[in-house]
């Protein structure tokens, strides 16, 4: 599998999609105080998505 595979834009758009879910988990964390402790472990998860993402790509596993 080479890394024309899978096009560049569509690995953006995984990770646009990836940061505005984070985003929409920040906003509710800060809306609901309650649930922020809960949410609290959901940013560090979807960076190391991202992470993961990216190496996958780079090392030709997607």
């Amino acid at each position: 599998m080479n890394r024309a595979a899978i096009d560049v834009e569509d690995l953006l758009k995984v990770v646009l999609l990836l940061v505005i879910v984070w985003l929409a988990l920040e906003i509710v964390g800060e809306v609901f105080g309650i649930v922020l402790g809960f949410f609290g472990f959901i940013g560090p998860v979807i960076g190391l998505l991202v992470a993961l993402l990216i190496l996958l790509w780079l090392f030709d596993w997607l």
